[in-house]
């Protein structure tokens, strides 16, 4: 039996206007429309924040933002996607650090001026509280920075809709780094990988790695021991 059509609406892409099938990805259907993502693509999954894609539709005047491997087409909508959100990021030397609010505030100035609005938590396509790593950074909590941004995939959706224009995923990322480098117990198992590798003991694993074809290295994939 054939496939009945699939029900068309009409987008709009860089203003040209275009039909596509309903209940696309904003990303799948800007593939259908022609266009080849050669970057703004990424994982496809919601884990890298490659895609963030501003958006509204006709007879609304809020802009609305949002992943476009996530967000489903709506009929009447225009959009364009951001490669990268411009914020500000500072610049900085880690070993020249310490892990305080002074630190957070000599390189992000702007951190008092949070509204305490929401909108930042409000727009995460990770549903992460962004309000609440932000405020504790304005206590100097790093570790409860690091802790709550975690799941941070850095698209920048938040600090383009921030009022007090303020830029959450690098505040976060800084309080990740701060608390890796000097708060984090170190992870003894890991210095011990590090130097098992030094002294070679995968090299000939890697060596057979290396020599398998496509098909091997996908069937090596798929048989691979997952954790739960």
């Amino acid at each position: 039996m054939a496939q009945p059509e699939p029900e068309l609406i009409t987008i709009y892409i860089m203003g040209k206007g275009y039909q596509v099938p309903k209940g696309l990805t904003i990303m799948r259907a800007m593939e259908y429309a022609g266009y080849r993502l050669v970057r703004g693509a990424g994982c496809r999954g919601g884990f890298c924040g490659a895609c963030g894609t501003v958006y509204r539709t006709r007879g609304d005047y809020r802009l609305k933002v949002g992943l476009a491997c996530q967000t489903v087409v709506e009929p009447e909508m225009y959009l364009t996607q951001i490669p990268f959100y411009p914020a500000n990021k500072a610049t900085y030397g880690l070993t020249q650090l310490k892990p305080n609010l002074a630190t957070l505030l000599q390189l992000y100035p702007e951190l008092p001026r949070c509204l305490g609005c929401n909108t930042c938590t409000r727009v995460c396509p990770q549903g992460i509280d962004v309000m609440d790593y932000m405020a504790r950074a304005m206590r100097g909590d790093i570790a409860g920075v690091a802790d709550k941004s975690f799941d941070c995939i850095m698209c920048g959706l938040c600090a383009s809709r921030c009022p007090a224009e303020e830029v959450q995923p690098n505040v976060g990322l800084l309080a990740r780094r701060l608390y890796a480098r000097y708060l984090a117990r170190p992870a003894a198992h890991l210095a011990d990988r590090v130097a098992e590798v030094k002294a070679g003991k995968f090299d000939s694993d890697l060596d057979r790695i290396a020599d398998m074809d496509l098909a091997q290295l996908k069937e090596l994939y798929n048989s691979r021991d997952i954790e739960a």
